[in-house]
């Protein structure tokens, strides 16, 4: 351990492998360690028995819900766009090669207490019956802009500057009503509550291309794609990765503290009295409390069930996104289902999970508008985990530290976060110019 690396990495979760692969790949010595003796930290992957002890305290599941080791249960269940940042960054450290992924079945939006199937193209739009015969047609010309619209390409533009115009404004202009609006934003630009409408267009209108694209790209019910035996599989695809480039694993090492400098600056890491030199610290927030403050928590349900959600045409994977305004809340709240299709759970097995960001100390009763919405389950757990984000100044400590998961159902927050990071560490972006169609040949396997 006494070595000098060029950069430690503590914590073994999605976002700390994914930044150690890419470190890796750029030719930095990276030592990873874990205090825990499992990969992936707080989005780790639990079968039966561990999902027993970690919610009910003991290892005995009932019998009839079936082999505890055909169960990966992710503690983070977000599904991934086709043509999304997590994909492109995958296939830019050439990790695809230890993953397969599946299509994802159906992508869906609550409105007025029923479910409906995002519509994401003008033909779509046409057909949908979340809108009225008018409504529809003005929302078809409205995703025809979108899809038309080249940020380099001035005639496309239609006279509209859309990094000085808001979104709100664009909207008016084609004059679309209150509920379309809301899953415009919500399910289709994926956005968290309303405050995009005063933001500029242009972040807007590319969240829309993005779903659009990458609903095309499997020509699938939805956009999203998952990999088999779930997410757990994520973190130790890139720890083989950054093996691979010299990096060095060591999970288990207990207390992890990082040393710092009379100056403030951190310079090693100590576990079991050995201390390893490095010129940077990435972390999780939980190695590092003092440099994070807590800025909300995310409520969810984790739940067993032996049926696909209703009135999601049978989907053995799918997302349900309850856009904040139709629940009065201040943020929307999200379903995510998968099951034996994607090898998480045993034959006939679903798993749903319900998330949020907490408005409330009570997740059973706050959750209680998604988890009508599954039907009959055979069992759920609740817990809410505190939301945190780094204050320090990593020009002075030199500590990179990430940012808590959020409670919704896709990546690309998190893939925000990662990529920030690695700018910030390195002083350059990540080049995520990539061929899409490498990760196209593993998802139809």
């Amino acid at each position: 351990m006494d070595e000098e690396y060029d950069v430690i990495v503590l914590g073994t979760g999605l976002k700390e492998c994914i930044l150690s692969g890419l470190l890796s790949v750029d030719g930095l010595k990276v030592l990873h360690m874990d205090r825990n003796d499992y990969y992936g930290g707080a989005s780790t992957s639990l079968n039966l028995i561990q999902l027993w002890k970690r919610f009910r305290g003991n290892d005995k599941p009932p019998e009839q819900l079936g082999l505890s080791k055909e169960y990966n249960v992710d503690m983070i269940p977000k599904f991934m766009m086709a043509n999304g940042g997590l994909v492109r960054v995958l296939i830019h450290t050439d990790v695809t090669k230890y993953l397969h992924f599946k299509a994802v079945d159906g992508s869906f939006v609550y409105n007025k207490g029923k479910i409906y199937k995002v519509p994401a193209t003008d033909v779509e739009a046409l057909k949908s019956p979340l809108m009225g015969l008018f409504e529809k047609r003005r929302a078809r010309k409205f995703f025809i802009y979108v899809q038309d619209y080249e940020e380099s390409d001035p005639k496309s533009h239609e006279g509209l500057d859309l990094s000085k115009v808001t979104a709100r404004e664009l909207i008016t202009k084609y004059g679309l009503e209150d509920d379309t609006i809301d899953f415009i934003g919500h399910a289709l630009a994926l956005h968290f509550d309303d405050s995009y409408l005063n933001g500029p267009a242009l972040d807007f209108v590319k969240r829309m291309k993005l779903y659009a694209e990458s609903l095309a790209r499997f020509q699938g019910g939805s956009p999203y794609i998952y990999p088999l035996y779930g997410l757990g599989e994520l973190p130790q695809a890139f720890a083989r990765l950054s093996a691979v480039y010299g990096g060095t694993y060591m999970l288990n090492k207990p207390e992890c503290k990082v040393e710092f400098d009379g100056d403030g600056k951190a310079y090693g890491v100590t576990s079991e009295g050995e201390t390893a030199k490095c010129k940077k610290v990435v972390c999780d927030p939980s190695y590092l409390p003092d440099k994070v403050k807590k800025v909300g928590k995310v409520a969810r349900a984790v739940c067993i069930m032996s049926h696909p959600i209703p009135d999601t045409n049978d989907s053995h994977s799918a997302q349900v996104i309850l856009p904040q305004k139709q629940l009065g809340r201040k943020s929307d709240m999200y379903l995510f289902c998968c099951s034996y299709a994607h090898n998480v759970a045993p034959k006939g097995k679903f798993i749903a999970f319900v998330s949020t960001e907490a408005e409330t100390d009570n997740p059973e009763v706050e959750l209680k508008p998604g988890i009508d919405l599954l039907g009959p389950v055979d069992e759920i757990f609740y817990e809410t985990y505190d939301r945190y984000i780094p204050i320090n100044n990593h020009e002075t400590d030199s500590c990179f530290i990430s940012t808590s998961y959020d409670g919704s159902t896709h990546f690309e927050s998190t893939v925000k976060d990662v990529l920030a990071m690695y700018s910030n560490i390195t002083g350059k972006a990540v080049d995520l110019s990539v061929d899409l169609s490498a990760a196209s040949a593993a998802s139809e396997e």
